[in-house]
């Protein structure tokens, strides 16, 4: 099939490659000239593994290639994606004004009968809404469906999440519309793959429900902690006795500094304002959000009080800046709230990331020490901290790393070492309710 995507962030230059994976042709038009330079010359402009690998085999065989032109996007593809950014407007609503602007494309430029897929997050309402905006533009009256198809890409684990789904959701109301949808996944449908085929409005509370609750998992286990750091309990300990209640299971029951990136946060703060939009005030979710922009400063908390409430013109080393492993993604990400309040103190801060450091250097500028390993940021310091959870950090050597420091002292955001390893080699351990 032709299929046209709108939108070469995460969610659609990953959807694309991937589609082109499965045998169709692609064209991913974006207004964004530098992000389509960049992709035409054959890079892709953010990290994700594997992601680079797959565009460049695909653009190369011919079935992706990448546009500025709308028209040419919107009568190339016979099932068009809309992948644009949703970004949080001041008050946590989600920004359609992206959204509504490609509808306002496709119905303006319709040549034939198109499916046109809301694949970006968005709050109930909005493929209604879509619906309508491509007929207010659509003045020759060609047909057209729109569907609701949420994606539920992880970063840093995008294609294995592409290619091996846990579930597909598609909303609409045409039956038009469905063949033409398992057309498009037909390269990895299998018979054990649940496909929820229903309306729009529950397609896309689908996907705010599912991030809302893995947001909630985490801001709970977070409370536990936290718990735990005030009875001497050890949440280790107690993370797996929860997940071996098969009701429960162990994932996403990992302590540590909050979450962050491009979906929790924006996707709570959503879901809590359309439900007071619609007269109701979600209690639980607006803790589960305010719960976890405490968490991303309980660290700084710890810092100081293990230093006596004085910080100023320490040194500490910051390990770890993206919001999660294998992604230079730094949106909303705990390290950011970290470092700012530690500089707020005036310590001083050298900071290391094997993807996020150019992302760190947009945000903070000159205002922190960039590093090219561990080592180079623990050099001169009064305490590491362990900020982001990369593999690359659990395989330190402790003993090495203790000679470069000034007081051997880690603070670990994320529970990712042992304590009494890191006591056998004479550090002070820190962790999130940990004993």
């Amino acid at each position: 099939m032709n299929i046209t995507v709108f939108g070469v962030g995460y969610v659609g230059l990953t959807t694309g490659a991937c589609l082109a994976n499965l045998g169709h042709t692609i064209l991913c038009v974006d207004v964004d000239e530098s992000k389509i330079k960049i992709l035409q010359s054959g890079k892709v402009p953010f990290f994700e593994p594997g992601l680079q690998e797959l565009v460049t085999q695909n653009a190369r065989k011919g079935k992706l290639r990448f546009s500025t032109s709308a028209e040419e996007g919107v009568k190339f593809g016979e099932v068009i994606f809309n992948c644009v950014g949703t970004p949080s407007n001041g008050d946590g609503s989600a920004n359609l004004e992206y959204v509504f602007s490609v509808a306002k494309i496709v119905g303006e430029h319709l040549n034939d009968y198109k499916v046109v897929v809301n694949k970006s997050t968005v709050p109930p309402g909005t493929a209604r809404k879509t619906a309508e905006i491509i007929s207010e533009h659509n003045k020759n009256g060609v047909s057209f469906d729109v569907v609701s198809n949420p994606e539920f890409l992880r970063e840093g684990n995008a294609i294995r999440a592409f290619n091996y789904p846990d579930k597909i959701v598609v909303g609409t109301a045409s039956e038009k519309a469905l063949p033409i949808m398992r057309k498009v996944y037909s390269g990895r449908m299998r018979t054990y793959l649940p496909i929820v085929e229903t309306d729009w409005e529950t397609a896309e509370l689908i996907k705010y429900a599912n991030n809302a609750f893995l947001a909630t998992k985490i801001s709970f286990i977070n409370e536990i902690s936290n718990i735990c750091d005030r009875t001497g309990a050890d949440v280790k300990i107690v993370s797996m006795a929860l997940g071996l209640d098969y009701r429960i299971s162990p994932r996403f029951l990992n302590p540590g500094v909050g979450y962050g990136g491009s979906c929790f946060p924006k996707d709570v703060k959503a879901l809590i304002k359309t439900a007071h939009e619609k007269g109701y005030q979600a209690r639980l979710l607006e803790e589960v959000d305010a719960l976890n922009e405490r968490q991303k400063k309980l660290m700084v908390t710890k810092i100081k009080e293990r230093f006596n409430n004085d910080i100023q013109g320490k040194t500490f080393g910051v390990l770890g800046l993206s919001f999660k492993p294998k992604t230079n993604d730094m949106r909303e990400a705990p390290s950011i709230s970290i470092i700012s309040e530690l500089l707020a103190h005036g310590a001083e801060l050298r900071v290391h990331d094997p993807c996020a450091l150019e992302d760190a250097r947009k945000i903070f500028n000159d205002k922190i020490t960039y590093c090219s390993s561990a080592e180079e940021a623990a050099l001169g310091s009064s305490a590491v901290i362990l900020v982001t959870e990369w593999d690359e950090f659990r395989g330190i050597n402790f003993s090495e790393l203790g000679k470069l420091m000034k007081e051997k002292i880690i603070f670990d955001g994320r529970n990712i070492y042992e304590p009494e390893l890191l006591k056998d080699e004479g550090f002070e351990y820190i962790g999130m309710g940990r004993k």
